[in-house]
């Protein structure tokens, strides 16, 4: 394969981003990568699949974080740090899958769209705990209609549940449904106080409330970008909302321990059970893609920001542990409140509690049981926020990092790009504040498992197989300055894809479980967001292949040879010319030499 310059293509030459920054530390950017996976929705999505396997059932996530998790994130973290620029123009590598950047692009602003409900949500909160009595409270719940509600539980401690189970006459067919005042003051938004959580059986309702909150949500955002543009700036900040998002996460689960029943969830979380790791084997194939982030492609805009010899090796191992952290806080905070719910109905089969959403709604109730509880709401809601707002404004910064990258005229309006894009993401994301809009999410997470799997196996065919085994590891060889085992290549080229394969199957199976129970609409959505875009992947290599010269096989091969391809800093790149070869290289200098002789 030889290498090219964009002249020979008849495309316009790479131009880089001299400005664009790097990380103030080399951490920044582990914390940034760990950061992803405070995505919460797969706390909210994999429910049925996860939070009831426990710490057993993670054992198979380690597996799969060796033989699949890990080697794409050094994929990803190679392509980013050795082009020095994000998840589009990385693909110089190979121009026949660029258009994998810019479906990378869609996929972001659209996980983007639906994502701010679960920011929302903690606002929501957050300000209705300023109240002296919480409005979800059992003082502050107010008249809920003949629902039954856990504060109707409090008649006399042991005798409510009894007396309960006597209202129904002992009727093994019918169960009281007791509801959880906090989603009840939720759905109050929505005038819609049904027996079930919001479903598309119900009437689309549009919530002013929460397009206030998403107002403010966005107005946060902008402000954030407004004081922490630069990547030094972003990194600093990224870092420290995520230590804060773990201090006050740790001290929630502390003091969650004296909820009732807290004991017997965490004893629950940590018991060994062989379904568990049974289960654990199919769930925890979506827990493992949760590590590139809502979007797709994240990671390999990250790591552009690093220094060219830093260790991607070294520093993949300890994002996929970090990352494995934080599913282990949270899933303990899921139990130990699954627990505490579960604790009221464990003496009647007639009692039935419905807990929704148990890490943004549920557990509100729960925190108004506990003294100073207006504190431990906020301190608790506060955490959920901070996780939220760091996963999008990661996700913002790493799409508008890779448009500038592409984009050359772009970089002189960074500020009206960044607020722009913003705006749109604020007014598309109305949807989202009707009540259709929480189950659009739910669905549109699940479908984009088997987005995420197609992109994998695909990135591994551009990197592996179209550049080349010899070339990859050629490279990854002179950006860390240390030997790159030929087994590692094996198995990124062999193992890697067969894991992912299989995983595309669960998500297939999954998502089509989910869409059973879904509206139509939800389907037409699903495909446009998430299905539709891959299309767009083999349509952008066709016209590529078209802009070339010759029979459609030499078109085909030019298209898939790298153009551009070498380190930005000019001494890294003449000593990576030294190793290539010049005679295997050229570019832009060689071709006007060729052209003046």
């Amino acid at each position: 394969m030889v290498y090219e310059s964009s002249y020979e293509t008849g495309r316009k030459p790479f131009t880089p981003d001299l400005q664009r920054g790097k990380w103030e530390k080399p951490t920044d950017f582990i914390f940034a990568c760990c950061g992803l996976a405070l995505k919460l929705d797969i706390f909210v999505v994999s429910y049925w699949f996860y939070f009831d396997m426990g710490l057993f059932g993670i054992l198979p996530y380690y597996f799969y974080m060796a033989v699949y998790m890990v080697p794409l994130l050094v994929i990803h973290s190679f392509m980013g740090q050795f082009s020095s620029s994000g998840f589009i123009s990385a693909f110089r590598l190979s121009p026949f899958f660029k258009g994998m950047g810019y479906v990378s692009v869609f996929l972001s602003i659209a996980s983007l769209l639906f994502y701010s409900i679960f920011a929302i949500v903690p606002l929501v909160f957050i300000l209705h705990s300023l109240r002296p009595t919480m409005p979800w409270s059992c003082e502050g719940l107010g008249n809920v209609g003949n629902l039954t509600t856990i504060c109707d539980m409090n008649i006399s401690e042991s005798d409510a549940i009894s007396t309960l189970a006597n209202e129904t006459n002992f009727d093994v067919l019918h169960t009281t449904e007791t509801h959880i005042p906090s989603v009840l003051f939720f759905k109050q938004h929505f005038e819609s106080l049904g027996g079930g959580f919001f479903t598309v059986e119900e009437d689309s309702q549009f919530s002013w409330t929460i397009v206030g909150f998403s107002a403010m949500i966005w107005g946060i955002i902008a402000c954030l970008f407004w004081s922490f543009p630069e990547a030094a700036k972003f990194g600093k900040l990224l870092r420290y909302l995520i230590l804060s998002a773990l201090i006050l996460l740790s001290l929630c689960l502390v003091r969650f321990l004296f909820l009732p029943g807290a004991l017997d969830g965490l004893l629950h979380f940590v018991k060994p059970q062989m379904h568990s790791m049974a289960n654990g084997g199919v769930s925890m194939t979506i827990v493992v893609l949760q590590a590139f982030g809502s979007g797709w492609g994240s990671v390999m805009s990250l790591s552009s920001f690093n220094k060219f010899k830093t260790n991607i090796m070294r520093y993949s191992w300890i994002i996929a542990f970090g990352q494995t952290l934080v599913y282990i806080l949270f899933g303990m905070v899921s139990f130990i409140l699954n627990h505490y719910f579960r604790e009221m109905s464990v003496s009647s089969y007639d009692l039935y509690i419905e807990t929704n959403w148990v890490l943004y709604l549920s557990s509100a109730s729960a925190l108004a049981s506990l003294e100073w509880a207006n504190l431990w709401t906020i301190i608790y809601y506060s955490m959920l926020l901070i996780s939220s707002l760091i996963v999008m404004i990661t996700q913002i910064f790493t799409v508008l990092t890779s448009l500038f990258d592409e984009f050359e005229f772009l970089r002189v309006h960074k500020q009206r790009v960044t607020y722009g894009l913003i705006g749109f993401l604020a007014f598309c994301s109305l949807l989202f504040c009707t009540n259709h809009g929480v189950v659009f999410s739910s669905a549109v997470s699940l479908d984009a498992i088997l987005t995420y799997s197609v992109m994998h196996l695909l990135l591994i065919l551009a990197v592996l197989w179209i550049y080349g085994r010899e070339r990859f590891q050629r490279d990854i060889e002179f950006m860390l300055g240390q030997p790159f085992a030929s087994w590692k290549v094996f198995i990124l080229r062999y193992i890697a894809p067969l894991f992912l394969i299989y995983t595309l199957l669960v998500g297939l199976f999954i998502s089509s479980m989910e869409h059973i129970y879904q509206s139509t609409l939800v389907l037409f959505i699903s495909l446009i967001l998430v299905v539709l875009p891959l299309l767009f992947i083999p349509g952008y290599g066709m016209y590529i292949t078209y802009q070339n010269t010759g029979g459609f096989c030499n078109r085909f091969r030019r298209a898939c040879r790298p153009t551009d391809w070498y380190p930005q800093e000019m001494e890294n790149r003449q000593q990576y010319e030294e190793v290539v070869g010049n005679s295997d290289l050229t570019h832009q200098l060689y071709e006007v030499t060729e052209e003046v002789n």
